[in-house]
């Protein structure tokens, strides 16, 4: 009886720890990019979902940008053809497209499906619903990957209007460029030019690395908390790289226009999204404002815990 007790009296304890951040980000909107192996692996699934409900259910206002590469490149082998990528972006030929557009449609609706039957309202769109996302044709180093968009313009507008009417968007990586040819487009980017656009508080990445490590091989580098200048110097000094590097740019550039925090996390976690965003300590990587580090006194080596 008194361990159950106990066992009690720290579930209290966790959701007491919860109030002040739910709190202080009632009513503010946070961008979750979805991809990686917590699309693939159903548990994960269904519990990265709960979680943004439960973000939604206790007043945040979230969207979520998801991806579905895995997903593309098995449908992509099922018709006989090999998955090709330049500097980590996918060589998008016609026929690739096509698969792309499909798949992503195909998810897009199946998480709506786990959002409702929760019992939150949720719309699934493209970029292409209500021009959301317009682009241009993407070059990878001045090389043609076919089908691979940049954005270069978001409509805020048809989010506004479904976060207001209390739905939660779930937003597929597809654009359309200015004469509605049909692109894909990297989720990473998506999500970082659709927080931007509608003034996120926070975006947050599920990735399938705990966060970020000035030596990847070196476990007790791990960064909790770094500034948009340290990582922009870190990005600088060359040692960031791989699939990592244009996704710390998508974090600073977010910084820079102006959303408050941006979270790298472990996708593979479960409950990932509640422990770093109701915790105080948290658990994956926080890029920060230079000003909102001075504000909190923070070393500059980045590496201690971090309040959100």
């Amino acid at each position: 009886m008194a361990q159950d007790m106990t066992d009690v009296m720290k579930k209290a304890e966790t959701l007491i720890e919860a109030l002040p951040y739910i709190q202080r980000f009632n009513r503010k909107i946070i961008v979750v990019k979805y991809g990686g192996s917590a699309m693939v692996d159903p548990e994960l699934q269904k519990n990265v979902i709960k979680d943004v409900t439960l973000l939604k259910l206790v007043g945040f206002k979230p969207i979520i940008v998801h991806g579905g590469g895995k997903e593309i490149s098995r449908w992509v082998s099922k018709v006989g053809k090999e998955a090709q990528f330049v500097n980590g972006l996918r060589v998008t030929d016609e026929e690739t497209m096509e698969i792309a557009e499909m798949v992503l449609n195909r998810v897009n609706k199946n998480l709506v499906t786990m959002v409702q039957e929760l019992g939150v309202k949720a719309v699934g769109i493209s970029g292409k619903d209500g021009g959301l996302l317009k682009v241009d044709k993407k070059l990878s180093n001045g090389q043609d990957i076919g089908f691979v968009g940049d954005i270069k313009d978001v409509d805020s507008k048809i989010l506004y209007d479904l976060l207001d009417n209390d739905f939660l968007p779930i937003v597929a990586p597809i654009g359309l460029d200015d004469k509605f040819q049909t692109y894909n487009i990297n989720a990473d980017d998506a999500a970082c030019a659709i927080a931007k656009a509608v003034g996120a508080d926070k975006l947050v990445f599920l990735t399938d690395i705990e966060g970020l490590y000035r030596d990847i091989n070196d476990k007790s580098t791990f960064i909790s908390r770094i500034t948009a200048t340290e990582a922009e110097e870190l990005i600088n000094s060359g040692i960031i790289g791989g699939g990592m590097l244009p996704k710390l740019n998508n974090c600073t550039s977010a910084i820079r226009a102006g959303v408050n925090r941006v979270h790298i996390l472990d996708g593979r976690l479960l409950h990932c999204l509640l422990l770093e965003i109701f915790t105080k300590d948290g658990i994956g990587t926080a890029i920060i404002a230079d000003d909102d580090n001075l504000a909190l006194g923070v070393p500059r080596d980045g590496f201690c815990n971090h309040e959100n």
